[in-house]
């Protein structure tokens, strides 16, 4: 079942694409998990870069219309790059990562942090007042060390590499991701 909910958010978030530019769609296995509520990310790659991702951390609409929004948000919205064109969309490929319920990271400081991160296994969130930032678990593949890892996190909120504070939050996820292969991607384009 996992293999097939995968292939359908695949789809799922390639129609959403696939619509905005007025494109055809395929069809997918309608499962009953896509009517119940999900928290998903959608990330474009474009020729192995990074070429949009956005995403939900918290489950509140039904995991179908989580996957189509952020794969629009993610093709069209993404601050960090202009709009996906359409001759773009042939050699852009889709991944889509489920996330689960995130869990408090209770660290007293950094350090304690550090050790009891999962490297290649947690997702992370980190707040602070009104900062807030979050990797997937995807990111230890650039990022491996903990202590880099926690930086960049830092420095994606817009705060200070070696900032630390005794109110700042950081919660772990997991996910369960599905990724099209080359030929999925050129085959759902005309």
């Amino acid at each position: 079942m996992t293999e097939a909910l995968g292939q359908s958010l695949l789809i799922i978030a390639r129609n959403a694409i696939a619509a905005a530019l007025e494109e055809p769609c395929r069809n997918y296995r309608d499962l009953p998990r896509l009517s119940q509520a999900g928290a998903t990310f959608v990330t474009l790659t474009r020729r192995g870069e990074l070429r949009g991702c956005i995403g939900s951390l918290e489950a509140t609409r039904p995991l179908r219309i989580d996957a189509q929004e952020n794969a629009r948000a993610a093709a069209f919205r993404d601050p960090r790059f202009a709009p996906l064109a359409r001759y773009e969309v042939a050699d852009t490929t889709v991944e889509v990562s489920l996330l689960s319920a995130s869990e408090p990271l209770p660290a007293d400081d950094e350090r304690h942090a550090r050790a009891l991160l999962r490297p290649g296994v947690d997702g992370v969130v980190l707040e602070f007042g009104s900062h807030r930032s979050t990797f997937l678990p995807q990111v230890w593949a650039q990022l491996p060390e903990p202590q880099q890892f926690l930086v960049h996190l830092k420095r994606k909120a817009g705060l200070p590499g070696d900032f630390w504070h005794e109110s700042l939050r950081l919660s772990r996820y997991t996910v369960q991701k599905w990724r099209e292969s080359t030929t999925d991607s050129a085959a759902a384009t005309p």
